[in-house]
């Protein structure tokens, strides 16, 4: 059955990121590029009507957009990540989703925190560690990446990849 997410694309972490995604995220290689996901999952893409990408797009109006940074690497057990910082914005962009579409849960009801990050690894224990590891030395060995979140992507994947389906522009911020 074919899925969507709402996700916030970070194309400035891919040169950090994007080799070790390959080898350890599934995702990257059904178009998934590097991000940190809003909501997930979301309706059938079927579902999708413009009624509804214009309700999504009015909830998203009230965060505006926000400078972000990677402040560290976080580990699930079998996945390796990085953590959004600051996490406030991007926990308020999954909030007013689900306020407005309270069928959809983040993760499908799963985790009872909202842990805004980008995965690097995911499926097994030892490939995130390696992945932990080797993001260990580069964030050692690079500038921290910064970069500012304006956008968020609606994906679907009911060609089989992931793909853009509509992209919603965040407010400047002060222009609330």
């Amino acid at each position: 059955m074919s899925a969507s997410a709402f996700v916030v694309k970070v194309p400035a972490a891919e040169s950090l990121v994007g080799d070790l995604r390959s080898r350890f995220d599934a995702t990257a290689k059904v178009g998934v590029p590097a991000h940190i996901t809003i909501l997930f999952p979301f309706m059938a893409p079927d579902d999708i009507t413009p009624v509804v990408v214009r309700q999504a797009q009015e909830a998203l109006s009230v965060v505006p957009s926000f400078d972000f940074s990677f402040s560290g690497i976080g580990r699930f057990p079998t996945t390796t990540y990085l953590l959004a910082s600051p996490a406030d914005p991007f926990v308020a962009l999954t909030t007013t989703l689900v306020k407005r579409f309270p069928a959809f849960r983040p993760y499908g009801g799963e985790h009872r925190e909202i842990v805004p990050h980008l995965t690097v690894a995911q499926g097994d224990a030892s490939d995130a560690r390696v992945a932990a590891a080797e993001m260990e030395h580069r964030f050692r060995a690079s500038p921290p990446v910064r970069t500012n979140c304006t956008t968020v992507a609606l994906l679907e994947d009911s060609s089989g990849r992931w793909e853009d389906m509509h992209i919603f522009t965040l407010p400047r911020a002060g222009a609330l």
